[in-house]
């Protein structure tokens, strides 16, 4: 079912009718997609950051979520992960109603959100505990995750050291950790890469791939076409809060590599003719 609409005609943007009230909680569903997004919408104050989304992740799939800045991945990821409110739309995990039942929902949810505030005044091992115990471990086997978490995110010299004291790639790999340690089935991240150095990510890389062939399912939000185009196994392009193309990444980029689709998709490749001021002279 489809909740809201809205007219670009004239550049006017339709107000979505309010969210009907929530089914009864169900839980996870075997063999339903890992996750749904139905009608999402979302605007603050006039402006509408995301224009009723539809998008199917498939279990076990590895997925990429594309769009220029301020296309609404953000916006689209947190309110498909329960830290933002939708103003119209479903979202269901595993067949489950988010906000029919969003406490049991998000814990089978690994979440890496943009900008998201840490506990800082702990340490690497701490936090990474901490986030276990919240998620309802025991305390043995957070510590016991900690370590082996640790060692995949190549914190173990700095389990010590204050969060606030990490570098911004440190702090975004001791956050994947906190969102792993739960065993959750769908880790979603937005931009997990940003500021991480090159073999970092290459480590990161190979443990989300062994993730998703353990039987998990991976959504990114990512700049880097490249990337996005070796690891994932579909894609999705958005911009101005609505889906331009969704599918495999072979069916998205149509034989093309995925950044020449990109820009064929979204447009506004400017080819500048000015800025003579730039250009340098031999004399």
């Amino acid at each position: 079912m489809r909740v809201g609409s809205v007219s670009y005609g004239g550049g006017v943007t339709q107000t979505p009718p309010p969210p009907p009230p929530p089914p009864p909680a169900q839980p996870p569903t075997p063999g339903r997609p890992a996750l749904e997004l139905y009608g999402l919408w979302k605007s603050f104050g006039q402006k509408t950051a995301v224009a009723g989304i539809d998008l199917v992740v498939p279990r076990g799939s590895f997925y990429g979520l594309v769009g220029p800045n301020g296309a609404g991945k953000t916006t689209t990821l947190s309110m498909a992960t329960g830290l933002l409110v939708p103003d119209a739309g479903r979202v269901l995990v595993q067949g489950a109603d988010l906000w029919a039942d969003p406490q049991h929902v998000k814990g089978t949810l690994g979440v890496l959100p943009d900008g998201m505030r840490l506990f800082d005044r702990l340490t690497g091992a701490q936090l990474i505990t901490y986030a276990g115990l919240l998620q309802g471990l025991d305390r043995d086997t957070a510590t016991a995750r900690t370590q082996d978490l640790l060692a995949a995110v190549d914190l173990v010299a700095d389990r010590d050291t204050l969060v606030v004291d990490y570098s911004a790639g440190m702090t975004k790999k001791v956050s994947l950790a906190c969102a792993l340690v739960h065993a959750p089935s769908l880790l979603v991240l937005d931009e997990p890469f940003e500021a991480v150095d090159p073999v970092s990510a290459a480590n990161i890389r190979d443990l989300l791939a062994s993730y998703v062939a353990s039987g998990g399912t991976v959504i990114i939000s990512s700049h880097v076409m490249d990337l996005v185009q070796r690891m994932c196994s579909h894609v999705a392009v958005i911009a101005a809060g609505r889906v331009l193309s969704a599918g495999t990444v072979e069916q998205v980029r149509a034989g093309a590599t995925l950044e020449d689709r990109f820009v064929e998709l979204v447009g506004g490749r400017a080819v500048g003719e000015g800025l003579a001021w730039l250009r340098t002279s031999s004399d």
